[in-house]
């Protein structure tokens, strides 16, 4: 029999934090992330990454290892996260996958292999560029399409990474980000992943959201931004990340503090609803309410494992 990996899925700030590690305690588990951010050292306020309060002696992996200066790709993490789980298996644990990275959950539960690619960064720096008009991103999101149109079916028109990530797949291999999928997924898999999602009313998430970027603006984010910039020369990917780049934007006084704190809440509730796309898609994944009590969730995913 395979053994079985518990999987946490959801949109940002919809409580997988606090869900999984309370499931944890009970089936004696540990977890490893799968969020594409939290990977970063010194990035803590911004990443809403678990405090050592939080984490209640639950092991976490995948968190806080990295320095910003570092590219990461969708095969790093699956190299590592298995080696993670293979960790946690031979404790006699429970692993439990959390995060709201879809790709980086996709490459794991379907044995997606995503070749170990070598990225110009010239090519990506132009991408990003010109996806920073609307024009620009409608260009890029249109000749993805004809290069990728199974793809695409499941990428919004505004999201920047995954439209970029198609074209560089392609760029860098030749292959499509399809047609890698359709090769690697006919591989057998070596464990039984039980998926589990977050969903929650549209306006509470996003007032959650709204809260949330609140907190994070008075523990500091501003001077996290600072500490980073001074002591790191590059961010091949870290500065990109929600939060961070709009705070950039108001030290380069593109725009003003309030329209910074207001950008964020309205970039983060964009994400929120791209991730929750992103899910709604996965027929394998068993839904629970985030506005239910936590212990509820959690004697629902003891029952389904």
């Amino acid at each position: 029999m395979k053994p079985k990996i518990v999987v946490i899925v959801g949109p940002t700030a919809s409580g997988k934090t606090s869900l999984s590690i309370e499931l944890a305690k009970k089936i004696n588990g540990e977890i490893i992330s799968s969020d594409s951010m939290q990977i970063y050292k010194d990035m803590n306020i911004g990443t809403a990454k678990v405090t050592k309060e939080e984490a209640q002696n639950i092991k976490h992996y995948l968190i806080d290892f990295l320095s910003p200066e570092e590219r990461y790709t969708v095969s790093d993490f699956k190299k590592d996260s298995e080696k993670a789980i293979s960790e946690i298996l031979s404790k006699g644990k429970m692993p439990i996958v959390v995060g709201g990275t879809g790709l980086y959950v996709n490459s794991l539960i379907y044995g997606i292999e995503y070749q170990d690619m070598e990225y110009d960064e010239e090519y990506r720096n132009e991408l990003m560029k010109k996806a920073e008009t609307p024009e620009g991103l409608k260009e890029l999101y249109e000749e993805a399409n004809k290069i990728d149109s199974e793809a695409m079916k499941k990428i919004s028109e505004n999201d920047k990474k995954r439209i970029v990530r198609v074209l560089e797949i392609y760029k860098a291999t030749g292959k499509t980000k399809t047609e890698q999928e359709i090769l690697s997924k006919q591989k057998e898999l070596k464990y039984d992943f039980k998926i589990f999602g977050i969903t929650f009313d549209r306006e509470k998430l996003y007032n959650r959201i709204n809260r949330r970027v609140d907190i994070m603006i008075d523990q500091g984010l501003e001077e996290e931004v600072k500490n980073l910039i001074s002591k790191y020369s590059k961010f091949p990917t870290a500065m990109q990340g929600l939060g961070y780049k709009e705070v950039v934007q108001y030290f380069d006084g593109e725009l003003s503090r309030e329209e910074m704190i207001e950008k964020i809440k309205q970039e983060s509730r964009r994400y929120a609803k791209r991730q929750l796309t992103w899910f709604r898609k996965n027929k394998d994944i068993i839904w629970l309410n985030g506005e239910d009590d936590v212990s509820y969730n959690v004697s629902q995913i003891i029952k389904e494992l």
